[in-house]
This record gives structure tokens, C-alpha cells and sequence, in this order.
């Protein structure tokens, strides 16, 4: 059974084994369908439009990315830690983020970062030496687990819509809190990658059909 999520068929096998666990999941799984794969690129380029684009909306993160990305050529640790002044300000990021990329920077040319030992570890390996790094929080280990490692084991705790499609979706009393929400999700190993994808969808659902306060 692989480790990874790189196919519909990764997403089906996952649906059917949660779908096995708890009726919930078959119900979640009558309303969202397949959910998308959501793979992106890998390496410094996933991760820094990770970064880039956290907390913006979809325009925004895009023509943030855009404006990062002409200044930044070719976009490599050495090109970050060379950044002057200037460059940092044509390329639309905020401060806190400027010095997320220069720590991340710093780590990948120290080699206390490397993207290739990554893909061979553990979620929790991955969340030990991503969040390492200052200004790298569990949020961005996980979408970098999830969407450019595509881990069928990854999960987002933390992420307010995954906790609130799992309140809907589990009918819990209140929005789960990350620690509740992971220890809710240990049951769901080693699809946790899976889940995950499907709460994001039946969010999506539960907001477009229903209307939520999130």
C-alpha cells in the first residue's frame, strides 16, 4: 500500500477504508464525492507559495505570488539571502514573511533543511523539522505534507475549516480544538491525508448549500 496520494485511485482506496470506519464518513462521502487531489509542486517553489499566499485570498495570494516570483529569478536560497531592500519591497511581501523565506533560506543553504529528507519521514518527522524553522508554523507543515508531499497520512488540526466541517459533519457540541481534533483523527490513520481532503470538501459543500459561521 503506498505512502502516498498521487492519484484518484489513492482517493478512492482511502474513501472506501474510512467509509468502513464510521457511517459519518459515508455520509460525508455521499455529499462532497471525490474530493480534489489539490497536488502542487514540491521543494522551495511549493513551499514559498505556501508562505507567499497564507492568509491572502485566492487573487491576492496570485498576483502576490506573481510580483515574489519576477524578482526572485531564479528562486533559490542563494537568490533570498542576496535579496536587498528594494527587492523585498517590489515583491509585495510582508515583513513577517520576508523573514519566514530568509529563515527558510538560512536552513536550506546550512543544509539543516533538505526537501529530499523530507519525503521519506514520518507527518511527525515532517512537523519536527519543518516548524524548526522561525515562522513556519503546523499550518504550513501540513499543507506542505499534505498537498506537495501528497503524505496519505498527513492532517491539519489546526485548519478552522477542517474543524468546523468535523463539527458538522460528527455532530460535536463545538468546534473541535486542534489537540480534540487530532486525537478524533488517530482513528482515521493511515488515511488521515484522505480525511482531511474530504472534510476540506464538505466544508466547501456545508458553506455553498447551507451557509456556516466559521
Amino acid at each position: 500500500m503506498t505512502e502516498r496520494i498521487t492519484c484518484n485511485a489513492d482517493l478512492e482506496e482511502g474513501m472506501a477504508a474510512l467509509a468502513a470506519l464510521h457511517p459519518h464518513w459515508r455520509a460525508i462521502i455521499d455529499r462532497t464525492g471525490l474530493p480534489p487531489l489539490r497536488l502542487r509542486e514540491g521543494g522551495l517553489t511549493g513551499l514559498a507559495g505556501i508562505i507567499v499566499s497564507q492568509q491572502l485570498s485566492v487573487a491576492s495570494a496570485r498576483a502576490v505570488w506573481n510580483r515574489f516570483e519576477s524578482v526572485f529569478v531564479p528562486l533559490t536560497p542563494e537568490r533570498l539571502l542576496a535579496a536587498t531592500d528594494d527587492d523585498m519591497r517590489l515583491s509585495g511581501l510582508s515583513r513577517p514573511k520576508q523573514r519566514t523565506l530568509l529563515a527558510l533560506a538560512a536552513a536550506l543553504a546550512e543544509k539543516r533543511l533538505t526537501f529530499e529528507a523530507l519525503e521519506g519521514m514520518s507527518p511527525e518527522e515532517v512537523h519536527a523539522e519543518m516548524t524548526a524553522i522561525s515562522g513556519i508554523g503546523p499550518w504550513t507543515a501540513d499543507v506542505y505534507l499534505l498537498f506537495c508531499l501528497g503524505h496519505r497520512d498527513g492532517f491539519a488540526a489546526g485548519d478552522l475549516a477542517i474543524q468546523e466541517a468535523a463539527r458538522h459533519a460528527f455532530a460535536l457540541t463545538a468546534r473541535p480544538k486542534p489537540a480534540e481534533l487530532a486525537a478524533m483523527a488517530e482513528a482515521w490513520r493511515p488515511w488521515r491525508g484522505v480525511a482531511a481532503r474530504l472534510l476540506w470538501a464538505y466544508y466547501a459543500v456545508l458553506k455553498r448549500r447551507e451557509g456556516i459561521n466559521a
